[in-house]
């Protein structure tokens, strides 16, 4: 059981981003793209997943599972709709560690069956990321989440600030997921080292 991870994680959308962030500090990051042409994506991850062995990082990739395997990623996430397709024999086979979107009670024992490396809550917050049928969660559930699944990391995600960090610290999140406060903010590079102190 993977329990000693970064608390700050970043959820980005490009390699760019990824060595924004990697120079800033993060070591525990997720690349999250969507909606590209397969060479692209391929791409994408392999330069990431470079950067981040460059500076001994954990790079996190979202839903492209074979993709994670054929490029020797070590840690890949998934949402319920991709637990729908993914060979999880296969992921398992590949030695991938893994990280599961949960949203409600159904969900997250679906995941604590796969006996995943840390479960994501979301959203704490209203997002502005995504349309989701699901309303905000709020700091009690992050807390109830974390009573049920005990030593198991508990990731934090959606509408998370540097302000709402705290909050969601004491609540009893292990990882923080951040991904509009840094993209959207006017000064990234600035945030980003104020999410990892705040995150110390």
């Amino acid at each position: 059981m993977t329990t000693a991870l970064p608390r700050f994680y970043p959820v980005l959308d490009s390699a760019d981003w990824i060595a924004r962030a990697l120079n800033a500090g993060a070591r525990l990051l997720q690349l999250r793209v969507k909606d590209r042409p397969d060479a692209e994506l391929r791409d994408e991850i392999r330069r990431s997943l470079a950067l981040a062995k460059k500076h001994g990082a954990a790079l996190v990739i979202n839903d492209y599972w074979q993709i994670a395997i054929d490029e020797g990623a070590d840690w890949l996430h998934l949402g319920q709709e991709d637990l729908d397709t993914a060979d999880l024999k296969a992921i398992r086979r590949a030695g991938l560690r893994l990280g599961v979107s949960t949203h409600d009670h159904f969900e997250l024992d679906r995941a604590l069956a796969l006996e995943p490396d840390y479960v994501a809550l979301g959203p704490v917050y209203p997002t502005i990321l995504k349309q989701m049928k699901w309303h905000e969660q709020g700091l009690d559930r992050v807390s109830e989440w974390k009573r049920l699944i005990g030593d198991i990391p508990l990731c934090a995600i959606g509408g998370l600030s540097i302000e709402r960090a705290p909050g969601v610290i004491e609540a009893g999140a292990d990882l923080l997921a951040a991904v509009t406060d840094i993209t959207l903010n006017t000064d990234p590079d600035a945030r980003l080292r104020d999410w990892l102190e705040v995150c110390k």
